[in-house]
């Protein structure tokens, strides 16, 4: 069996993706061992010859190429059944898909905003000019101009977790009693947070302060195996 991981890579061995991330608990999850291919930004050429798109992840796993998390996440739950599941079944598949969706669309949607002003610093002086000019004109403003919004950011994120907050004051995961990829999921954009910006929008009497911290231990302290931001 081979099974090659295709993610980004940051300055200094940084993994900066919350993409990836959701991915590499995936992996842990099932207890497979993928040979990782770090990726940097601006090499969107070489991805999109690999798999006919530009982002990462991508797996390679005996010669199919999979893109995108959430067909990597399936791909690996159905070609090893055997192996421990990520969602639990059909229903529990569904679920996490919107979780996956949420996550997305609600948690990075807001949390991007606070976080690109200070992510240039976790990239590689190569991929900084690419991301500046991609993530200006995705966001219609300089990183400068969002940079002075902090206040008005933060307090989105804020609002934004509230579902999630009231969930983990009655329960240790978003699966119940252990977790599973729609812990993995949400947990992904924490960890671009965490990872992306010196200082922490969480307070530790917050249940997701607790619950990240459960997940950042699993599999041999996996969340903490990369270096956190420069300034942090």
């Amino acid at each position: 069996m081979s099974l090659i991981f295709h993610e980004r890579l940051g300055h200094e061995g940084r993994r900066p993706s919350p993409f990836s991330w959701r991915i590499r608990y995936a992996l842990a999850h099932k207890g497979l061992e993928a040979e990782v291919r770090p990726t940097r930004f601006a090499d969107v050429e070489a991805i999109e010859a690999l798999s006919g798109q530009r982002f990462v992840p991508v797996l390679e796993h005996d010669g199919r190429v999979v893109a995108d998390s959430w067909a990597i996440a399936c791909h690996l739950e159905d070609a090893f059944p055997d192996r421990p599941s990520l969602f639990g079944g059909a229903a529990g598949r569904a679920l996490a898909r919107f979780v996956n969706s949420w996550t997305d669309q609600v948690l990075i949607g807001s949390m991007r905003r606070v976080i690109v002003p200070e992510f240039l610093d976790c990239l590689d002086a190569g991929d900084r000019a690419y991301f500046r000019s991609s993530r200006e004109a995705q966001h219609g403003c300089t990183l400068e101009a969002l940079a002075a919004r902090r206040p008005e950011l933060e307090a989105e994120v804020a609002a934004a977790l509230g579902p999630l907050r009231t969930l983990l004051t009655a329960q240790p995961y978003l699966c119940g009693e252990a977790p599973a990829y729609a812990d993995y999921t949400a947990f992904s954009a924490f960890q671009y947070l965490r990872l992306g910006r010196p200082d922490d929008l969480l307070r530790p009497d917050d249940p997701v302060h607790a619950w990240r911290g459960r997940l950042i231990g699993m599999f041999d302290n996996l969340g903490e195996r990369f270096p956190k931001h420069p300034r942090a």
